[in-house]
């Protein structure tokens, strides 16, 4: 961490390393917050007084317990779990659940920590929070993942309501956790509460346009940073990391707004098609067939495929990691700028470590931040919950331009607000200042609480 902390947030942040120690992705969430507060303290010396950040920086309610089920042999496993509600000073807590064997409580406060400030920007009534578990959902049969998530929501039901705690999908639940969960929720509670969970079924409560809503939200929000400086996607080349849900729905945009995408990755490998991917076939290797992104070769024999390749070392114009925390390193951001790299937007949660950030805006590139840039999802999945509270089901075509309309405002006060601290196309500081306010606003006028 290169970046020193205003004198009057240093002990906040040794306070929150104290008290949360091990848990390093949370450290770095905060610090990262942190380091452009201290223009706010200045200016509002209000909000040190009631002590708004430290409050901020301790969750309302973190909730751990076991999840024991039964796979198709009659083993018992026990897994654990997490829901961690951070702050609900402008509505309810909403994030996804990720189930992944990563997960622990350090990855679980450190997404949540960064959705309250996403869900802020969005500027709809949602607060923020975040679960999951280490349960590893690869190879496992569609009955093991259906004894899970029935355990799971068991013991999290009681957690939950539409007015309370809206969990959403993430890393590893997609449409098919988010039936069983719902399904048991209300088997339980012998209530069809809709709005209680997030990416539903078209066909029971779900929201078009879900789906897409990340990927495409990024790639919005970097066509809008493009013509904040005169430019646009056309004609651009760029590369996604990852292929699952994000990376593939930041690809069909991008290609809609007529750029060229021309490498993506899973964790076995990169595959580089200099004609550009074809996202036809990307699309059936792995939603459909579920296999290794080496499969591309198959049907495409120009494409190259480099086990175990780094995807930032591939020349671009634009880069946008959709995988995971912490993929693009310092060296990763240094080789991009050396290529000429001109805008990055993270459709992931923090893939971009510290002194990658500091290369990216020392060398004055245009760089989303994954708070403001991926803000898509959880913005769509607000909208969800509106047609579920209304009864309502909206077009395809409807909620896109709502999505769209969401992205534009958010890069809009993002923008404005990086010039009036004097920053001016810092999105990092104007994303956290802008989300930061909006929270802290809501927080003063409820008191102390």
């Amino acid at each position: 961490m290169t970046v020193k902390l205003d004198e009057k947030l240093e002990p906040i942040f040794q306070d929150v390393l104290h008290r949360n120690p091990g848990e390093s992705e949370f450290h770095q969430a905060v610090h990262e917050v942190l380091e452009t507060l201290g223009p706010v303290l200045v200016k509002y010396p209000e909000f040190a007084d009631k002590k708004i950040i430290q409050r901020i920086c301790e969750p309302e309610r973190q909730i751990i317990f076991r999840v024991p089920w039964q796979d198709d042999s009659g083993e018992i496993h026990i897994n654990r779990a997490f829901r961690v509600e951070f702050n609900s000073a402008l509505g309810p807590y909403k994030g996804g659940m990720r189930f992944h064997p990563s997960v622990y409580l350090g990855i679980i406060k450190f997404l949540g920590f960064e959705q309250i400030f996403k869900n802020a920007l969005t500027g709809l009534p949602i607060g923020g929070g975040k679960g999951g578990s280490d349960f590893d959902p690869k190879g496992r049969s569609d009955d093991e993942i259906m004894r899970f998530c029935q355990s799971l929501m068991t013991e999290l039901y009681r957690h939950l309501g539409e007015y309370t705690d809206v969990p959403a999908g993430d890393i590893g639940v997609g449409g098919r956790e988010i039936g069983y969960l719902f399904g048991q929720y209300k088997r339980i509670t012998n209530r069809y509460e809709s709005g209680v969970l997030t990416g539903k079924g078209l066909e029971w409560g779900g929201s078009r346009a879900r789906t897409e809503a990340t990927g495409y939200g990024t790639v919005f929000f970097t066509h809008e940073m493009l013509k904040a400086r005169g430019d646009s996607l056309d004609g651009k080349t760029v590369v996604v990391s990852g292929s699952g849900n994000v990376a593939i729905y930041a690809i069909e945009k991008a290609h809609e707004l007529g750029a060229k995408v021309i490498a993506c990755s899973d964790s076995s490998g990169i595959i580089v098609h200099e004609k550009g991917l074809d996202l036809q076939t990307l699309r059936r290797i792995k939603e459909v067939e579920r296999r290794r992104i080496s499969a591309y070769t198959e049907f495409h024999k120009d494409a190259k495929y480099v086990e175990g390749g780094n995807i930032w070392n591939v020349p671009c114009d634009v880069a946008l990691p959709c995988a995971t925390q912490n993929e693009l390193n310092g060296k990763d951001a240094r080789t991009l700028v050396e290529n000429g790299c001109i805008a990055v937007a993270e459709g992931a949660n923090m893939p971009t470590t510290p002194e990658g950030i500091d290369i990216f805006q020392n060398a004055r590139l245009a760089y989303g931040p994954g708070k403001a840039a991926n803000a898509g999802g959880v913005a769509t999945s607000a909208l969800e919950m509106q047609q579920n509270a209304s009864r309502d089901s909206w077009s395809f075509d409807y909620t896109q331009k709502r999505l769209e309309e969401i992205m534009i405002e958010i890069h809009k006060n993002c923008h404005e607000t990086a010039a009036e601290f004097g920053a001016e196309g810092n999105y990092v500081l104007g994303a956290n200042i802008n989300g930061f306010l909006r929270v802290a606003r809501a927080m003063n006028a409820m008191g102390v609480i």
